[in-house]
């Protein structure tokens, strides 16, 4: 074998290997690897104690089973929020195609998007799952209460 099949060779793996690394996590995200964000009519969001006046929040529709995600729009800023990780990125509008009263959207929990956050506290508070964070980037305190889902089970 001469250096330049080598070559040719060593090159042909490096492609597979880069074109298997990008197609196996879609393979195995099931669907076609996009999430579908419902808008939640019964959620509360505050700044600092305070409602802004514009703002909505989203989550993933049940069948995804990624319950642990939110998608807020605060004025003209959208954020996503991984409360499992406590994690915050920063969601460009472009990343986000309308779907009725939601979004359908890639994956948008990038690293290069992170947003500073801390003081994360996730609790149940009865009727709710109550997740307060600051944003380092503002120095705001963010609060938002997502209703638990109703119990289908009957009661005899």
């Amino acid at each position: 074998m001469n250096v330049c099949s080598l070559f040719r060779h060593i090159v042909r793996l490096a492609m597979i290997s880069s074109l298997a690394a990008i197609l196996l996590p879609l393979c195995f995200a099931g669907g076609d690897g996009r999430i579908h964000w419902k808008k939640l009519g019964d959620a509360q969001l505050r700044l600092d104690g305070r409602p802004p006046l514009t703002w909505n929040v989203y989550q993933p529709e049940k069948s995804e089973k990624k319950n642990h995600l939110v998608l807020v729009l605060i004025g003209r800023r959208y954020l996503a929020l991984d409360y499992k990780s406590k994690q915050v990125f920063q969601v460009l509008p472009a990343d986000l195609q309308a779907e009725g009263n939601g979004f359908s959207s890639g994956d948008l929990f990038v690293s290069d998007r992170l947003v500073p956050s801390d003081e994360w506290t996730v609790r149940d508070v009865g009727p709710a799952e109550q997740i307060k964070l600051t944003l380092k980037d503002y120095g705001r305190q963010m609060e938002i209460q997502l209703r638990h889902p109703p119990d289908n089970r009957a009661f005899y």
